[in-house]
């Protein structure tokens, strides 16, 4: 005789994950977890926000219903032996006992897909005191194009929807991790590293800036060698760290944004580490070491005073140390300053002071920059270069004032607004077409 499922069958579902356990250690799963152990109005209510809130925005089509979508989803990113062993070795490398105990929890993720979100929607409802128990369908996500998943992880969710006995989907699942990547790097394409308390994390940005090297007006013979060197990194080649200098508003952090989605599709990630964050260095490398994805770390407006010694780290990355730097990780950093550490006169006259080495002690900090395998200068527009940038982006704009009228307006807001450059430009033409459009 078979029994419906109930909440004692899903809750014992749950604790038999142990390689898989987090997927459900996220908000929805942990109030999920405590809904089948306390049927209780508040586990219930937040079950119920989380869930619509998370459907009615999701980006992309709901594969089954909310629950269903939801816990597909988090078994794409799981982060456990399975997955990064798939990632680095494929189930050929694989021993038997892990391949067995993968087979088991699939079974059991299984039935909280078939099952667990009839009983959750029972109980969530029930608690809330609305007796005709719906369940999670029903949400329209927003669909506002954005790609959260390649095409083969989108593939496998539908399989696994239609699938009545996931342990045999186990090749399918590694295929995906190996391709994709695994747990947070798998979910998101930029990162930046957060400081908290002696230790920092990687914090996964949900809408990274999206601009691409086509939204770029001007600088392509500057930028081209980077963007070459970031493709041939992309790829697992060998490749340069970079060093972009030169004038304000030119372009260059835009660049190495732009680059992220111009190669993300292709397993490159981007990490925004701050200037006060450069001593976390070897931290940041321990967890990237032996990714599959490709890392470039993004350090912006990168530039030192007399007395700071924040660049030290850098060398380790620049020339190596003792522990060697992965290959997967590179460094483009920007700088106005061609030496990115300030030099002042006085460095060069005879010493005073007690520093016996002073010649030394300049000279060590004037080769920072020189350890860049790749420098590019991006200087400021002159003004046919910056007249040029504004009419690109006033036809982008769609703004059709005669050229004349066009030229005279962007040269007198460069006189009165920073000189001339592309973020200049950019803001002229910004302000234009918000003129335009007010009645």
């Amino acid at each position: 005789m078979t029994y419906p499922p109930d909440r004692r069958s899903i809750r014992r579902a749950m604790e038999g994950l142990a390689l898989f356990h987090d997927v459900l250690d996220d908000p929805v799963g942990r109030a999920a977890r405590t809904l089948t152990l306390e049927p209780a109005y508040q586990p219930a209510a937040r079950l119920v926000s989380l869930l619509a809130e998370e459907a009615e925005f999701y980006p992309e089509e709901l594969v089954g219903d909310a629950w269903q979508n939801h816990l597909l989803d988090r078994i794409l990113v799981s982060d456990n032996p399975f997955s990064r062993k798939a990632e680095q070795a494929g189930v050929a490398g694989m021993g038997e006992r892990l391949l067995v105990e993968v087979r088991r929890e699939l079974t059991l993720l299984r039935q909280l897909y078939a099952e667990g979100g009839i009983v959750l929607a029972a109980e969530a409802h029930s608690a809330l005191g609305d007796d005709t128990r719906p369940g999670w369908s029903g949400h329209r996500p927003l669909g506002s194009g954005q790609q959260i998943h390649i095409a083969e992880a989108q593939e496998l969710k539908r399989e696994l929807a239609v699938s009545q006995d996931w342990a045999w989907l186990v090749d399918r699942l590694a295929e995906v991790y190996a391709r994709t990547g695994v747990g947070e790097f798998a979910r998101y394409r930029a990162f930046r590293w957060v400081r908290e308390g002696e230790h920092g994390r990687l914090a996964g940005i949900e809408h990274p800036d999206p601009i691409r090297l086509t939204d770029l007006v001007e600088y392509e013979r500057e930028r081209e060698p980077a963007v070459r060197n970031a493709e041939r990194f992309a790829a697992g080649l060998p490749a340069n760290n970079v060093l972009f200098y030169g004038e304000r508003g030119t372009g260059k952090s835009s660049t190495v944004k732009a680059l992220l989605n111009e190669f993300g599709d292709r397993g490159l990630r981007l990490i925004d580490i701050p200037k006060e964050s450069l001593l976390d260095l070897p931290e940041i490398l321990a967890q990237v070491r032996d990714r599959k994805q490709r890392f470039l770390l993004f350090v912006d407006d990168l530039s030192f005073e007399e007395n700071e010694t924040w660049y030290k780290p850098l060398k380790a990355v620049l020339e190596g140390s003792v522990e060697a730097t992965p290959d997967n990780v590179v460094l483009y950093a920007t700088s106005n300053r061609r030496h990115v550490i300030r030099e002042q006169f006085s460095d060069r006259e005879a010493p005073e002071d007690d520093d016996v080495h002073a010649l030394e002690t300049l000279d060590e900090k004037l080769s920072l920059s020189d350890r860049f395998g790749l420098r590019v200068w991006f200087g400021a527009p002159d003004q046919d270069r910056y007249l040029r940038i504004v009419s690109a982006l006033a036809r982008s704009r769609g703004i059709s004032l005669p050229e004349d009228q066009l030229r005279d307006l962007a040269l007198d807001w460069a006189s009165h607004h920073n000189g001339r450059s592309g973020r200049t430009a950019r803001q002229f033409v910004e302000g234009l077409a918000a003129e335009i459009a007010q009645p």
